[in-house]
């Protein structure tokens, strides 16, 4: 958890919402300056906001909407700072909820500097990375799919089929003949025609989003297809989800960003590890869990990852591969080199 010190002559808090959104501004001294529901037009905002410029500090909740807010501030020179959503309830944790209420908390934080602050993710990247994640849950909608296909074989006995019959474009269809009752094949058949309406779509957006490597940081896209596993698609959603490797200030914040190593919790001179897993980037964590799964095509990662599996057995052993990989990545962007296997190995 991040806090910035903000110094301001007066800190208005945001309480957003679809079309409209609540503002509260406090002075120093914590006295309301001003309380408002406006509708979501910058322009408006902009008219009531500005008897308290230049010196206003302005925050709100990193909800899915902040985009237009964040770009209304930075083209008006407002200070902007993004709070994270989930620290920001832990500390406040009021037991009445409300609009006012909420706008208030908010602004409180930043006056008195216990604003836990998240990432604004910059405009220039934001609608590639937006893309990207509409493409991850279109693969996730297709391997679905793919797996009820599977499912459905299994609950009549048949253990027979052809392995990755399913995502052959040219056999799959097969598959309903291996069936006489109408509404299972009928089942087998909408599985089909989902995949077959989502592999152009996603073929479609893989090729725009590949397009746009070559204009956001195509360097360090070159350096992340030397690591084995790591495909065209990989890349890119590590390149667009961490954004600015700057932003972490160490490896290790890197790696608990990517949800690959456990968080410590003590209390009362006790510790544990667990808990609080989800706190991180969903995305980053899904494409270290698919390196490890493709990177065993390697022969000595393979042996690596058996060595480990016998020792510790297969969740943890994945586990440290996936806190590996990840540190890897983070050094090989900071230093500008390419995958070293030897250095991998013996670290």
């Amino acid at each position: 958890m991040e806090f910035r010190t903000i110094n301001a002559a007066y800190y208005c808090g945001v309480d957003m919402h679809a079309k409209t959104s609540y503002f509260c501004i406090l002075d120093r001294s914590g006295q309301i300056m001003f309380k408002r529901n406006l509708e979501n037009n910058f322009a408006l905002i902009r008219e009531f906001l500005n008897p308290f410029l230049p010196d206003l500090a302005l925050g709100c909740e990193s909800t899915y909407n902040y985009y237009w807010l964040l770009d209304g501030c930075q083209r008006a020179g407002i200070t902007f700072y993004l709070g994270h959503a989930l620290y920001m309830k832990a500390i406040s944790g009021n037991k009445i909820k409300n609009d006012p209420l909420d706008a208030f908390t908010i602004a409180n934080l930043l006056r008195t500097s216990y604003f836990p602050e998240a990432y604004p993710y910059p405009k220039e990247m934001r609608a590639t990375r937006d893309l990207l994640r509409r493409r991850h849950r279109l693969v996730r909608l297709r391997a679905e799919a793919y797996t009820h296909i599977q499912l459905v074989f299994h609950q009549y006995g048949i253990l027979d089929i052809e392995s990755g019959i399913v995502q052959n474009k040219t056999k799959r269809r097969q598959l309903i003949e291996r069936f006489s009752e109408d509404d299972i094949r009928k089942n087998i058949a909408t599985d089909l025609d989902v995949i077959d309406a989502l592999d152009p779509v996603i073929a479609q957006l893989e090729s725009q989003i590949t397009r746009q490597a070559k204009y956001h940081r195509s360097r360090d896209y070159s350096i992340l297809l030397t690591v084995p596993g790591v495909g065209p698609m990989i890349a890119l959603n590590i390149l667009y989800e961490m954004s600015c490797l700057d932003r972490f200030k160490s490896v290790q914040k890197f790696s608990s960003y990517c949800r690959v190593v456990k968080c410590e919790r003590s209390s009362n001179n006790k510790t544990k590890k667990g808990g609080n897993q989800k706190i991180g980037n969903p995305y980053l964590k899904w494409a270290m869990t698919q390196i490890i799964i493709s990177a065993q095509a390697n022969e000595h990662i393979a042996k690596y990852a058996n060595r480990l599996e016998n020792k510790y057995g297969r969740r943890r052993a994945r586990a440290q591969i996936a806190h590996k990989f990840a540190v890897a990545i983070y050094h090989m962007l900071k230093n500008e080199q390419v995958f070293d296997l030897k250095r991998f190995l013996n670290s």
